[in-house]
């Protein structure tokens, strides 16, 4: 008890928590210690304790780890004053997660056995904030080997290692975008093999079924049949669209660009949608197209931007409405215009129903199904073919979809075909 007494740290020293743990290190009264009379006349530890003040917390902690001293570079950055700090532990700049586990205790315990301890990590402001550190506690003995205390060097580190895991992120971020659509085509024509296999053999199975190959079949297990194939269609048409996007944006799609007579475009995907229209009780009709209508495309792909845009009349058109579908033959260009009496698109929205996956649903209050990839795909397409694809509507009076697609040049050039329209 008089040891203590004597120790001018004991009145600031914390009550626990703030005790270090293990309580194996022992206490030498500051007052009478070699660490006392080197403060004082300025020996060489208390000489190196003050240099570059500003941009290191140099301290020195008793063998306990109580604070002993403070630096200038110690307030600055730690925001303590020396009157404030001096005499509580120094477990007081560490994290929770770190106390919890003895990690300051630790420090100590291997400074003292090796000589010095040094490590990189978080440590705690005054006011709470976190900054990382750079740390240095080398242990202090006398001439007889005994432990004085420690000498604890601290350097803010925060910006610079902020800046490194910008430039790390900033590389990650070019190695990424670099390889991502490569890596993201190779992905999903994998998993658009490995789904297509699964759905192809359940639509197969399905049909076998609602053919009676596997017994009679009742009205209630053909409904439930057609819900099956209805859904088998509906993720097989998903796997396309995030097959294509991907392609598309991986530059992998080729097109075979030649003639296109429009009209049996049109009248071959009016036949694959007239069905959805008549369940829905929707009126579908084709304005009759002449041999002016020729588009200079693949005909693989304006078949599916057209089946797309038609479809998609379909499904945000309600029962009773009328969907028309039309070809325009100008001097370059031949337009194909799909018109419906749906709700309309915002003006606002114009322009949103082309970025990928964005579902408005030409409706703000109900959902529908789709990835909201078609019209991004079908807009890619009718780019790469030099053709646009674009909207004007108005709501609660419908939209009308226009694809643009360059004429084949005798065409274009062929007075008798310029500003031909269909009847």
């Amino acid at each position: 008890m008089a040891a203590e007494a004597e120790n001018p740290l004991s009145k600031g020293r914390p009550k626990s928590p703030e005790q270090p743990r293990g309580g194996s290190t022992p206490i030498t009264p500051i007052a009478k210690s070699g660490l006392a009379e080197a403060i004082k006349h300025g020996g060489r530890i208390y000489q190196m304790m003050i240099e570059a003040v500003q941009d290191y917390a140099i301290f020195m902690l008793d063998p306990a780890g109580y604070i002993a001293s403070w630096n200038q570079g110690a307030e600055r950055i730690k925001q303590y004053s020396a009157d404030e700090i001096i005499g509580r532990h120094f477990s007081v700049f560490y994290t929770d997660a770190a106390n919890s586990i003895g990690h300051p205790q630790h420090e100590l315990e291997v400074a003292s056995a090796v000589g010095k301890f040094e490590e990189e990590g978080w440590r705690v402001r005054k006011d709470g904030t976190m900054f990382w550190a750079n740390v240095l506690i080398t242990a202090i003995s006398d001439t007889d080997g005994t432990l004085l205390g420690f000498a604890k060097v601290t350097r803010d580190l925060t910006e610079r290692r902020n800046a490194e895991q910008r430039a790390i992120a900033d590389a990650r971020r070019l190695a990424e975008s670099e390889s991502a659509n490569a890596a993201k085509a190779e992905f999903l024509t994998a998993m658009s093999h490995e789904l297509r296999t699964p759905l192809n053999a359940i639509g197969g199975y399905t049909e076998l079924l609602t053919l009676g190959l596997g017994g009679p079949v009742t009205p209630e297990q053909s409904d439930y049949l057609e819900r099956i194939r209805h859904s088998q269609q509906h993720l097989m048409g998903i796997i396309s669209d995030l097959l294509n996007f991907s392609r598309i944006e991986a530059g992998h799609l080729t097109y075979d660009i030649a003639p296109v007579p429009l009209i049996s475009v049109i009248n071959g995907v009016v036949q694959l949608v007239e069905p959805q229209a008549l369940a829905k009780g929707i009126s579908l009709s084709a304005d009759p197209t002449n041999s002016d209508c020729v588009a200079l495309a693949d005909r693989a792909k304006l078949d599916q931007i057209v089946l797309n845009v038609l479809s998609n009349a379909v499904k945000f058109t309600a029962a009773g409405g009328n969907i028309r579908i039309r070809c325009i033959a100008n001097k370059e260009t031949v337009v194909i215009n799909v018109i419906d009496t749906g709700v309309g698109i915002p003006a606002d929205k114009l322009d949103a129903i082309f970025e990928p996956f964005v579902q408005l649903g030409r409706s703000l209050s109900s959902a529908h199904e789709g990835t909201g990839l078609g019209l991004a795909i079908s807009r890619d397409l009718a780019r790469a073919m030099n053709g646009e694809l674009s909207v004007t509507s108005k709501v609660g009076e419908g939209s009308t979809f226009s694809l643009r697609l360059p004429r084949p040049p005798a065409a274009a050039s062929d007075p008798k075909n310029g500003h031909s329209k269909a009847k």
